[in-house]
């Protein structure tokens, strides 16, 4: 059988992810990462969600886009939960690496809104890169969705925080001056993301290294790793490239 088969967007995630190191690598583990699909027309339609305020998740599918595209597909890969060392069958992890880019998260829906002429849904917990194609949002269905017994391999628990996260007093200020009515959830959602350590999993073979920084939104977070506490030390816009 040589079938291909060619599908559309029908939107984009809007997310504070604007860059691939500080994703959490699984959805709903930070709460504080409120997105928006936006909508693409034809889809941009309210009757297309018509009956939806009744679910409080959906699926999402998309496109592991920019590099995934262009790096192909690898039979083995590290997944970040084995700490970057053991190999396991794509298959058998949730790695981007796949033969066809494609994605699932299983995120908290907060219903539609207007912004002018877009159409966006809103939704939280999300796992996406800013400018993520979406293919389909399908309600989650507890009954069918939920298995109660099901097993969870090498991924079996929840990963726990790894890290206490403390703001500098300068941080907290400067996070007062780029959220200034909270709606970003700014300091719950680089608290929530350092938590979950997004260092690669290979990082404990350079204990000296002790400095890092991320992007959300527009900004620049920069924190430092001290024992089993990390201090954001700087959160500042991101400087533009000329």
């Amino acid at each position: 059988m040589n079938r291909r088969f060619e599908f559309e967007p029908i939107g984009l995630c809007r997310s504070p992810y604007t860059d691939k190191f500080g994703i959490p690598r699984q959805p709903r583990l930070v709460t504080a990462a409120e997105a928006r699909i936006e909508l693409l027309p034809p889809y941009d339609r309210e009757e297309a969600f018509a009956g939806l305020e009744g679910f409080s998740h959906v699926w999402l599918l998309f496109v592991f886009h920019q590099d995934c595209l262009q790096a192909g597909w690898r039979a083995q890969v590290r997944p970040p939960r084995l700490g970057g060392r053991d190999k396991v069958g794509v298959f058998a992890s949730r790695s981007p690496y796949r033969p066809n880019p494609i994605g699932i998260s299983a995120v908290a829906q907060h219903g539609l809104e207007r912004q002018g002429k877009r159409l966006m849904l809103r939704v939280a917990g999300a796992d996406l890169l800013d400018g993520t194609p979406i293919l389909d949002i399908k309600p989650y269905v507890p009954y069918a969705d939920a298995i109660a017994d099901a097993e969870g391999g090498f991924a079996n628990a929840r990963p726990q925080a790894r890290f206490q996260v403390n703001f500098s007093e300068l941080t907290q200020h400067q996070i007062a001056e780029q959220d200034a009515d909270g709606r970003l959830r700014l300091r719950e959602l680089i608290e929530q993301v350092i938590a979950q350590d997004p260092r690669p999993g290979y990082m404990d073979r350079y204990p000296e290294r002790r400095e890092f920084a991320l992007q959300l939104y527009a900004l620049e977070i920069q924190w430092r790793i001290e024992a089993e506490r990390a201090l954001v030390t700087s959160v500042r816009p991101m400087q533009r490239q000329s």
